[in-house]
């Protein structure tokens, strides 16, 4: 075949420049000029290995390892190209069939293999191959310039073997031209004969067996012996010998113990011993490594990137969303603690950390967003900021020269915190050693900053939605209980753990007339600022029923008309109880609400009542009334079922548990003891109850899906000498007998500045009695709060203000007892009407 003048030019030059090669140097010049000549994809030189038998691979161009792998021996009988080229002694051109096709190991689909042989004067010494495409003959002037290139490179690869490469007979081993390539070739290569004694070992074999001159002509297994291979890789003599009696090459990699480098070692049997090809591959398996490394790295990145989305769709606090990507996102980065600020107005306030020092977090939260600092400089430019040192940070902000040592940290990632386009504050990712973030870390960071933005202005709307219905339902309850001399009362009202909607259970205290009182609790079913208004509504419709002394069951029944005018499907329980110090008695009605627990001095503790009725919007009036004896110091202890029910406890079990802390804890003192100085009727005592009783039912980590309100009441009877009554005679006479009783039980009382007052607001009071009622009338006096006037008779006529001319010489009484009287009123009796005033005491 001939080739055109420019190749054969361009020929002449090559191998003008290559004249002073020899060797392995010469078989790779040549071939590197072959693949660039033919515009191959790579090639590869076979010379004739020991003994004459096996080709073996000596020079490779542009072949990946695997296929270079296959390729490293071949036997001279098989059908491969460089075989039958070195046979033939001509060029041999095979295209790819595919794997199994009896051509040799297998190739690229759609490539072909032009093998050319190379020619000595002692005859076929080896093949040059290139590897082409597409599976098509070669041009003519291609298939000449390889000839010519293998023509020019096989004379000169004649040399004299070093001495090592004789054995100890002084028999050569190999071809000159073979034992130079071999001996420069870049892989290890050492043979063994079929008494396992070393034959041969190129310069790179001698690393792992010594010296040629010591291990030539001894058998593998002493040098083994000698590096103590068998003690760190007990298996591998085992290998050599099944793949010598297999016959078939074997491959494997492994650790060498001298020099724990790692190599890919093929063992090729031939017909007189064997064949060890040691590629090093340390630096592809720890390349391996750091890509399986950073693989896994990415991985895990992706998978906490997964589950911090996840977190922060449930989170629904700030702390909740600053835990989440605390746990989610500092561990995989290796960082130590994050800060979020946010910007209100020209302030950067805090709202929330991890990992910093609180001394810290005091010293910079409420800093000015003008002042020149990482914060604002991200606030202002929308674009993340890295800091890899303390050195770069003093560098940029050196008026903050003292915080990294404040703040324990020593790099940072500066986040901005955007949501629609518009800057809300700044993540702050710090780390306690200097950090470099490659180019990956810090776009991971920048796309889970979004995620953070969005998660926390949702954060903090909740928590401002929050705070604002909790703060109108602390507005609906009551500020303070009043401070009576019937009961001494303490409650707690618990918000839910759960959920953005506040509930509807409220508690109320309320001042009666006859020094009795009104303990009331309730809840509205549902959760939300509806159930809360509603809550609020129903609070004042019981005050005003209260005023109007209605008995508990009525009470409720008007209460419940009340609920069925509100709407459908609006339901809500309470239970009303009336104290009554005189009689140191208690009656109560229920409308589904749980009954109230009693407890006295000495007893076990109860629950009073049956079955509650219906809840108010479902009930059908008349409702039932319990009457309980409360003497001196008992509990009576009001509360909703979100204290003592839950999703992981029924209300029996809740009861029995409430029952086991009041039991323990209400140690009241007994008749004729006296309360601590300045705990009148023991009021501390019954709110550090209240918040044992809390922490028994609902301890602080325990999440509450329903809100719950807790009243409890320690009863005081009046003293028997602070109560005075006597029947009147019907007709005039009885005005002055009820002042004379009023007269002379105010002197024994040494309440004698009261008595005008109160001889005048009597008088009008029986006169009225006389006037518009009948009999019996009957007068009593209590000595409680104030001073208690209170005059009976059988009529269930309301008395009312008339508003009397100036030509009228009548209708000015009840304006003159609504004049002299802090308070007055009427309730009604068993029997009739009580019309009650109340003076201040002195």
């Amino acid at each position: 075949m001939g080739m055109d003048d420019a190749i054969a030019a361009r020929i002449r030059m090559i191998t003008e420049a290559g004249d002073g090669l020899s060797g392995p140097d010469l078989l790779g010049f040549a071939l590197d000029h072959a693949v660039t000549e033919t515009g191959g994809l790579g090639g590869m030189v076979h010379l004739r290995g020991p003994g004459a038998r096996s080709l073996l691979l000596t020079a490779v161009h542009g072949l990946i390892r695997p296929i270079a792998r296959d390729w490293a021996e071949v036997e001279p009988a098989d059908a491969s190209a460089p075989a039958r080229a070195m046979a033939q002694g001509t060029p041999v051109w095979a295209p790819a069939l595919g794997a199994g096709d009896g051509t040799g190991p297998a190739l690229p689909a759609g490539s072909g293999l032009l093998a050319v042989p190379l020619i000595t004067p002692e005859g076929v010494t080896g093949a040059v191959s290139v590897l082409m495409i597409p599976a098509e003959r070669p041009a003519p002037e291609r298939w000449a310039a390889v000839e010519a290139l293998a023509a020019w490179a096989a004379p000169r690869l004649r040399g004299d073997p070093p001495d090592r490469d004789r054995d100890r007979d002084g028999t050569l081993l190999a071809d000159d031209q073979v034992s130079q390539a071999l001996w420069h070739m870049s892989d290890a290569f050492f043979a063994v004969d079929g008494d396992w004694r070393i034959t041969f070992v190129n310069g790179e074999a001698e690393r792992l067996l010594g010296a040629a001159r010591t291990t030539l002509g001894r058998t593998l297994w002493d040098a083994f012996a000698r590096l103590s291979v068998d003690e760190a890789e007990p298996d591998l003599q085992s290998r050599y010998r099944r793949a010598a009696e297999s016959g078939t090459p074997v491959g494997f990699e492994v650790r060498w113990p001298t020099n724990q480098r790692w190599y890919s070692m093929r063992l090729v049997p031939v017909p007189n011993g064997l064949t060890v090809y040691a590629a090093d591959i340390t630096a592809s398996r720890a390349r391996e490594a750091e890509r399986a490394a950073a693989e896994q790295a990415a991985a895990e990145r992706t998978a906490r990137i997964g589950e911090l989305t996840n977190a922060l769709a449930q989170a629904l606090t700030m702390r909740d969303v600053v835990n989440a990507i605390a746990d989610r996102v500092l561990p995989p980065f290796g960082a130590s603690g994050m800060v979020v600020q946010l910007i209100e107005g020209d302030v950067i306030r805090i709202a929330g950390a991890v990992g910093y020092p609180q001394s810290f977090l005091d010293s910079i939260d409420g800093a000015s967003i003008h002042e020149v600092s990482p914060v604002s400089e991200v606030y202002q430019t929308g674009a993340p900021a890295f800091v890899e040192s303390v050195e770069e940070y003093t560098a940029r902000y050196p008026a903050m020269a003292g915080r990294p040592a404040a703040a324990e940290k020593q790099a940072w990632a500066f986040l901005p915190l955007i949501v629609s386009g518009r800057s809300i504050g700044c993540s702050v990712i710090a780390f306690a050693e200097p950090r470099r973030l490659d180019a990956e870390e810090q776009a991971l960071l920048t796309a889970l900053s979004g995620l953070m933005g969005q998660a926390i202005e949702r954060a903090r709307l909740y928590d401002m939605e929050h705070t604002r219905a909790k703060e109108l339902q602390r507005g609906l309850l009551p500020r303070a209980l009043p401070s009576l001399s019937s009961v001494t009362t303490a409650a707690r009202y618990l918000p839910a753990s759960e959920g953005i909607d506040v509930g509807g259970d409220w508690y109320d205290v309320i001042p009666l007339s006859g020094a009795r009182v009104a303990l009331v609790i309730g809840d509205v079913m549902g959760h939300g600022l509806s159930e809360a208004a509603t809550m609020g509504r129903l609070r004042t419709a019981v005050n005003t029923l209260a005023e109007l002394e209605f008995p508990p069951a009525e009470l409720l029944t008007r209460l419940n008309d009340v609920v069925s005018e509100l709407g459908d499907n609006l339901y809500a329980t309470c239970l009303y109880a009336v104290y009554d110090p005189v009689g140191a008695t208690c009656v109560f009605s229920s409308a589904g609400h749980p009954p109230p627990a009693v407890v006295r001095p000495g007893r076990p503790v109860r629950f009073a009542g049956g079955a509650p009725d219906p809840p108010l919007g479902a009930a059908q009036p008349p409702f039932e009334t319990t009457e309980v004896s409360l003497e001196e110091g008992s509990l009576l202890v009001l509360y909703t079922d979100g204290l003592v029910e839950s999703a992981a406890r029924d209300i029996d079990r809740g009861m029995r548990q409430l029952a086991s802390a009041l039991s323990s804890a209400a140690r009241a003192p007994g008749p004729g003891d006296t309360w601590p100085d300045g705990d009148r009727g023991g009021h501390a005592s019954l709110e550090r109850l209240c918040d044992e009783v809390l922490a028994e039912l609902l301890p602080e980590k325990q999440l509450t899906a329903d809100d719950a309100a807790l009243l409890i009441a320690r009863t005081h009877a009046l003293a028997p000498d602070h109560i005075a009554a006597w029947p009147l005679s019907e007709g005039p006479i009885a005005a002055g007998e009820a002042r004379d009783h009023v007269r002379d039980q105010l002197t024994r009382w040494e309440l004698a500045p009261l008595t005008p007052t109160a001889e005048l607001l009597v008088s009008e009071l029986v006169a009225n009695a006389i006037r518009h009622g009948r009999g019996p009338i009957e007068l009593r006096l209590l000595r409680g709060e104030g001073l208690i006037c209170e005059v009976t008779d059988g009529s269930l006529t309301t008395p009312r203000i008339r508003h009397a001319s100036e030509t009228d010489e009548g209708g000015r009484g009840l304006q003159l007892v609504s004049a002299l009287s802090q308070r007055w009123g009427t309730r009604y009796t068993p029997t009739g009407k009580c019309i009650w005033t109340e003076q201040p005491l002195p």
